[in-house]
């Protein structure tokens, strides 16, 4: 059975291939994977999951980086979420086969399976992480990982979500990532050059993000190749 992967970021899907995909494109790894490069947000991850179910993905999987919501995960813990909550606060339950097996594929290795929520944007302060936590006890936030599960639950397609924390809850993102990032989730070099030589303080946590993002990267490619065991049959 052929295996979908959603993944937004050119980034985020260097730890499972060095292909090089534009932005919509989905194509056939091997092992019978297929990936689709989403992009940020919700409307993208509907539009790219579709597209892998149409070219004949029975199961999926939303691939990638998250932020921290609970106070006690670090850059590059493991999340396999039991339940996926859309902003409205709808929950929508993760596939428990397609769990379990990911999860004995990974032997000893350590995950969190609490609860990842969705945002419309990203979730950049301390103080918003820690009300978000406090409202909703999930444990981690991502913007796509609910829209692919609202499209597989309506095409009735076994999914769920593998992310690793970039940023932990106390950490506040430069405000140079919001100010140079595009709608796709792509940073624009020139606008990030421009605002740090404007803004210098920013340069050391926009180095510790670096740091992270490495780290929570690193993760992903350690687990990459165990996905070619996953399978609901």
């Amino acid at each position: 059975m052929s295996l979908g992967i959603l993944v937004a970021l050119p980034e985020e899907l260097r730890s499972l291939s060095k292909i090089k995909m534009h932005q919509g494109e989905c194509l056939t790894l091997p092992n019978n994977i297929l990936v689709s490069l989403a992009g940020t947000g919700a409307k993208n991850a509907e539009k790219s999951t579709q597209q892998l179910i149409a070219a004949g993905a029975k199961q999926v999987i939303s691939w990638g980086c998250a932020g921290a919501l609970a106070p006690h995960l670090k850059a590059g813990d493991l999340i396999i979420p039991k339940l996926i909550q859309t902003q409205s606060g709808t929950k929508l339950s993760t596939h428990p086969l397609l769990r379990k097996n990911i999860i004995n594929a990974l032997a000893n290795q350590s995950y969190f399976e609490g609860p990842l929520l969705e945002s419309s944007s990203i979730v950049s302060s301390a103080k918003e992480k820690s009300a978000l936590f406090n409202d909703t006890s999930a444990i981690a936030v991502d913007m796509e990982s609910a829209a692919a599960a609202q499209v597989c639950q309506t095409e009735n397609t076994p999914f769920i979500a593998i992310r690793t924390i970039v940023d932990p809850a106390d950490f506040n993102l430069p405000t140079a990532v919001s100010h140079s990032i595009n709608p796709e989730g792509k940073v624009n070099l020139v606008k990030l050059i421009s605002f740090i030589i404007c803004h210098p303080s920013e340069l050391p946590s926009l180095i510790q993000l670096g740091r992270h993002f490495k780290i929570a990267n690193k993760k992903l490619k350690q687990i990459s190749p165990l996905l070619a065991q996953v399978s609901t049959s």
